[in-house]
């Protein structure tokens, strides 16, 4: 579940920032509590809370005192207007800048791009 390419908590931010934005997560949806997570997973519940700490943070979760964290009502929003500005910042504003580079034209890219359909 876990890799070494950045540290644990930020990928259990991420990984619950998948699950909302794939819908495996719900607005208003009760998430798993830092204590569960830990004991699923098995790292330190410090780790957990800090991911949870971080998300809440971002007001991606909000916490109901003595009942638990859940997922915020404009979380899928929020999360998918970001990715889609970094998706054009760093997926495709680089890809014009080479395909210019290179020759490519614009309408080679746009013919490209429809061939697959709509996303």
């Amino acid at each position: 579940m876990f890799d070494d390419r950045s540290p644990i908590y930020l990928q259990i931010a991420e990984q619950i920032k998948n699950d909302i934005v794939t819908g495996a997560l719900a607005e208003d949806e009760q998430v798993m509590s830092t204590n569960q997570y830990a004991a699923f997973y098995r790292i330190n519940p410090a780790t957990a809370a800090k991911g949870f700490a971080q998300l809440v943070d971002e007001g991606v979760l909000y916490k109901k005192r003595g009942i638990g964290m859940f997922v915020s009502p404009n979380a899928r929003d929020l999360l998918r207007t970001g990715r889609r500005d970094s998706f054009f910042a760093d997926v495709v504003d680089p890809m014009i800048r080479e395909a210019k580079a290179i020759g490519i034209p614009l309408k080679d890219i746009l013919q490209h791009i429809r061939s697959y359909g709509d996303a």
